[in-house]
């Protein structure tokens, strides 16, 4: 009798690695997303008791601008206002030949200690810092972005940290001034997830990165840094790699508008993704549990795979269709129409109307943010390179800058330049 169950093998055998590939891939998602930071939740202890605010090192702070016309006055302001000792905080300004009247504000501090350090041919942020850095006299280096608006006490509540020799760098708190945008709202909302996942990962062991806009390291670690590194990442990476870890501190805050729109938020994560993968290839020891131990698995689920999130929820949903068309299961079905439902309500969002919804914006928000993952690693792998960019900004009226709490009251405090 004729056998043809060789007709039906390789049938079978697709089948057998549709489902595969949607397990393998639905627990990837599952783990960058719920599974990390609740295993991080369940290993973490009670919050450990941050050293107090003394003794003060002397503090370089470093503000990297580029035609920030609109928010450097202010941002000095902030700056010269800080809960800091007269003497122990140097202000550094680095124009990335700005061509605005960026420069001629900064000069105006002059007289106040605020220094002034001009690239004359635009070559970005990091070269910038490798430039500049090496001449800042703090013990303390304390990076920040024009537009990040500093609480009076944050670097000192970065600084009390680095009592502990093991620490090498500290991470601030980044916070979104609130608008009525659905970019701002559900950008504040992912930035109210990751915090909290910084605050249990620093608890168990080392926080991933930095963050632009406020964190500090200690001056003799800084490095020199390619023109298309990301200072944040790149930096705290090679911290790492040097036998340190890094701190995440809620308590030290700063105020940011978020990008003006999704385009403006897009265009950023596709950058920011671009270079952080370069920063990872770049560090690759930092991967290896040989050379940085656990943190290797932090980097990777937290960081590596969420940028490739995006061709995992493609081939999830390529194989949920595979395997519901051979006759999957009803949990299949369920899966399918979870996605099914999370694009449809992204979809909505090209309706106006409807954008105000919640479910809608954080959907769309979702996509959008893994669709700049996935556009950020297809850029890495074709060679593009992020050296320079014009800051994504949420304009606001005149007069609406980012509010701080209290920040009348803080004016008193002068700084400095070191003698």
């Amino acid at each position: 009798m004729l056998d043809f169950r060789f007709l039906t093998a390789g049938w079978t055998d697709a089948i057998t690695l549709a489902e595969a590939v949607f397990w393998v891939c639905a627990v990837l998602v599952v783990l960058t997303y719920a599974a990390y930071p609740s295993f991080l939740w369940l290993l973490q202890r009670r919050a450990p008791r941050f050293p107090p605010d003394t003794p003060m090192p002397r503090v370089s702070l470093v503000i990297s601008a580029f035609n920030e016309e609109s928010t450097i006055g202010p941002k000095i302001a902030n700056s010269l206002a800080l809960d800091y000792p007269n003497g122990a905080l140097e202000i550094i300004v680095i124009s990335d030949a700005s061509t605005d009247g960026t420069d001629e504000i900064v000069r105006d501090f002059a007289d106040q200690g605020v220094v002034l350090c001009r690239q004359e041919q635009r070559a970005g942020k990091s070269a910038g810092l490798t430039r500049f850095v090496p001449q800042a006299k703090g013990e303390i280096l304390v990076f920040s972005d024009a537009n990040s608006m500093y609480e009076s006490d944050a670097i000192r509540k970065l600084v009390r940290h680095f009592s502990d020799e093991q620490v090498g760098f500290v991470a601030g708190h980044q916070r979104y001034h609130d608008s009525e945008e659905s970019s701002s709202t559900s950008e504040s909302l992912y930035w109210r997830y990751e915090t909290a996942v910084k605050v249990f990962e620093s608890r168990v062991g080392s926080v991933v990165c930095g963050d632009g806009a406020i964190y500090a390291i200690r001056s003799e670690l800084f490095e020199p840094l390619a023109a298309d590194d990301i200072n944040d990442f790149a930096l705290p990476l090679k911290i790492i790699i040097r036998g340190y870890r890094g701190v995440f501190d809620r308590e030290a805050i700063c105020y940011e508008h978020a990008a003006g729109d999704f385009a403006g938020e897009f265009r950023r994560r596709v950058r920011i993704v671009n270079r952080s993968f370069r920063a990872v290839c770049r560090n690759w020891r930092a991967l290896s549990p040989f050379h940085v131990g656990w943190f290797a698995m932090q980097l990777f689920v937290h960081k590596v795979v969420r940028w490739f999130v995006p061709f995992l929820l493609f081939a999830l949903l390529t194989a949920n269709v595979a395997v519901i068309a051979a006759g999957g299961g009803p949990y299949y079905v369920a899966f399918l129409a979870l996605q099914v439902i999370c694009y449809v309500l992204a979809a909505l969002h090209a309706f106006p109307p409807l954008r105000r919804y919640r479910p809608v914006y954080v959907c769309y928000y979702f996509c959008l943010a893994n669709a700049a993952a996935g556009l950020g690693i297809l850029t890495y792998f074709t060679g593009k390179r992020f050296q320079t960019w014009t800051p994504e900004r949420n304009p606001h009226p005149e007069g609406d800058p980012i509010p701080v709490p209290d920040a009348g009251n803080r004016m008193t405090v002068s700084v400095h330049k070191f003698s």
